[in-house]
């Protein structure tokens, strides 16, 4: 571990392939931007777990309750089983801190919308298991884990940012086959809905969200959605939104510490090359910046950002571009 006196706390886990890549110009872009932060670097992911079989111990989760931020590049190593990093690191640390809200958000020249996903609960919980399994009989059973607290939590989440946005709301699932969740989901939206008086609402099914996205994405403000459905339609939203080196997330317990991260992954196959495009890393590391009140730095990030098609160059020279800007 590396420490930098500073203001804020954060922890970098750079990770694996682009990872510490992008990590390295969004930290210096904060740094230009005349954000100083207090840095304890962490040395996790794919690449650690293939050297001593540490992915994330209890410890350092500890440790990391007494940060004010965590910023991540990327895990993933081609070399390790499917399922050990994005189990054991990426959802042990939604889990273990409670990061109940992946706020993602989307803005291009023809529209702006964010995607609030629950993040602790759904498919991604594990619960399920095999009976007989190798056999010519097994059974498979994956369920899908709703709570009326996570659930209710993530939706006020939702309409609360809606406030201070556009105040239109819409909920995304898939009520007409998942009569149990989305029953739930559904009544949980109506209930909060009624709270917020000044709020216009709507609902739709997943695969009409997703024609909705290539066709018409300006008609979105604030989407909620459960884990999975998030997942899912966070990614068609990137690849609508100018691609997946472009989107920032934000995993959130508002008021404790909370993970930033770009979408994209680890991309092992161009490391080193100078191809990878740090500016969803850079965008991530300004939703930090507002998590951490620091919201004039994170405007001025944002806006140099605002036209990726003149970003282009190496990853240090997309920084270093970006860095200009300010």
């Amino acid at each position: 571990m590396n420490n930098e006196q500073s203001t804020h706390k954060v922890g970098v886990v750079g990770g694996d392939g682009i990872g510490p890549e992008v990590v390295a110009e969004g930290l210096k872009v904060i740094a230009a931007a005349g954000v100083q932060l207090d840095l304890t670097r962490y040395d996790l992911g794919g690449a650690r777990y293939l050297r001593d079989g540490v992915v994330l111990d209890d410890g350092t989760i500890d440790e990391w309750r007494g940060l004010d931020a965590l910023y991540l590049g990327a895990v993933g190593s081609p070399d390790v089983p499917a399922g050990i990093i994005e189990r054991g690191l990426l959802l042990k640390m939604r889990f273990d801190l409670d990061l109940y809200i992946n706020q993602r958000p989307f803005v291009t020249d023809s529209h702006d919308f964010v995607v609030i996903r629950e993040n602790t609960e759904g498919a991604y919980v594990g619960e399920g298991g095999f009976l007989r399994r190798f056999t010519p009989h097994e059974v498979a059973t994956q369920g899908s884990v709703n709570t009326r607290h996570g659930v209710e939590r993530c939706i006020r989440y939702a309409f609360d940012l809606a406030k201070i946005r556009r105040s239109h709301v819409t909920l995304v699932h898939k009520t007409n086959v998942l009569t149990f969740a989305g029953d739930l989901w559904e009544r949980a939206f109506n209930e909060v809905a009624a709270d917020y008086p000044d709020i216009d609402t709507a609902y739709n099914h997943v695969d009409a969200c997703c024609i909705h996205l290539v066709e018409d994405p300006s008609r979105y403000d604030v989407i909620v959605t459960d884990n999975l459905f998030g997942d899912i339609i966070t990614d068609l939203a990137g690849a609508v939104s100018g691609g997946i080196g472009f989107a920032s997330s934000a995993n959130l317990h508002p008021g404790a510490v909370s993970m930033f991260e770009p979408v994209h992954g680890s991309a092992p196959d161009i490391v080193g090359t100078g191809r990878a495009n740090p500016t969803a890393a850079v965008l991530s590391g300004a939703l930090m910046l507002d998590h951490l009140g620091e919201f004039e730095a994170a405007d001025r990030i944002r806006v140099a950002c605002s036209d990726p098609d003149s970003l282009t160059g190496t990853t240090t020279e997309i920084g270093d571009l970006i860095v200009g800007r300010l």
